[in-house]
């Protein structure tokens, strides 16, 4: 159904066919502890053994724990505090009011969620996109793949460590192909308030930018409508699909607060983004943040690296992209097997 979307359940349940189709050497409930160079190859120390090869490809994705604030400890013990990664569902957290930090798609999904479960919610809006689920009839990914935005490679973006930042694109899948976005939030009752800033004297501060912030949502949007707008015109398609429109612009708080007791809340979730987990990684391959440094995905001539923010292109988030990326990195790995090795 190209309009319907996949349950993570029913994703998980063609693994083993995909498995048995290939006849895959798949060890599973293996714990990698350790990654290393071993003369002119690598070897993985797991919790089943060893396993040497002249090649490794390090898959283990790009959200794998959550990032969460250092003043996240001013909070005192009372309250809840839980990442994306943990929730589960509403009735899994305590009784009250809620605080939701951050506005990407997780947040956005689970700030509706709770105020939909009959929760108070609050939600504070730091990096934040916005984007229709759907547009001139439909799904706004489809436009996005006809236009090229996803194909841009990462040898031709201009600030690709901002780029790689980008947060996730702010949609939700649903039966009825709902918008989520912050107007869609406020119309169930939910706050919005500015980035948080920092927690002090019993109170967490928000941020005054939050008319910069949503305008420059608002921007960002309707800069990519303009695009799907000329790429219908160019072709002389204005005919076969909906007409052109655009957005109510994000609504504002007539007097966002700055601040907000600690007192007023029961939870916080950290939907503050998150980072992959590399330290069974153990080579010399990261940069002073802490970052597996790669070309396009080659770390060096042999070992890879898969899944992680604009690896090669927009799509190397997406399952969608897991391909292209796999043949272009299958591609430098035959390379290197045929390099002469050293003595």
């Amino acid at each position: 159904d190209p309009n319907g979307f996949m349950t993570s359940a029913a994703f998980a349940a063609g693994f083993p066919e995909h498995v048995a189709r290939h006849n895959l050497p798949l060890l599973e409930q293996t714990e990698v502890q350790a990654l290393e160079r071993c003369g002119d190859g690598y070897i993985a120390r797991t919790s089943q053994g060893p396993i040497m090869a002249q090649t490794a490809v390090i898959a283990s994705g790009a959200c794998a724990r959550a990032k969460v604030p250092g003043f996240a400890q001013e909070l005192p013990d009372r309250v809840a505090q839980i990442s994306p990664i943990d929730y589960r569902r509403p009735s899994d957290l305590s009784g009250g009011d809620v605080l939701v930090v951050g506005a990407s798609a997780s947040g956005l999904q689970l700030a509706r969620e709770l105020a939909l479960s009959g929760r108070r919610v609050t939600i504070s809006v730091g990096s934040h996109g916005r984007m229709p689920r759907s547009y001139r009839g439909a799904d706004i990914l489809l436009w996005m793949d006809r236009i090229g935005a996803f194909d841009e490679p990462f040898t031709e973006v201009d600030d690709l460590e901002r780029v790689r930042r980008t947060p996730s694109l702010p949609l939700m899948g649903s039966p009825t192909g709902d918008t989520i976005d912050l107007n869609a939030l406020q119309d169930i009752g939910v706050e919005i308030v500015g980035r948080t800033a920092d927690i002090r004297d019993g109170s967490v501060l928000f941020s005054g930018g939050l008319s910069n912030v949503c305008a420059s949502a608002d921007l960002k949007m309707n800069r990519l409508l303009d695009r799907i707008d000329d790429w219908i015109r160019e072709r002389g398609l204005d005919a076969d699909v909906q007409p052109a429109r655009r957005f109510e612009p994000t609504r504002l708080p007539s007097d966002p607060r700055l601040a907000l007791s600690v007192d007023a809340f029961d939870t916080v979730i950290w939907a503050t983004g998150f980072s992959p987990d590399h330290d069974f990684v153990k080579m010399p391959v990261f940069d002073r943040k802490g970052r597996i440094r790669h070309q396009g995905g080659v770390v060096e001539p042999g070992l890879c690296v898969m899944g992680l923010p604009f690896l090669r292109t927009y799509r190397s988030v997406h399952i969608d992209g897991a391909p292209r990326d796999a043949r272009a990195l299958s591609q430098d790995i035959a390379q290197s097997l045929e390099m002469p090795r050293a003595a």
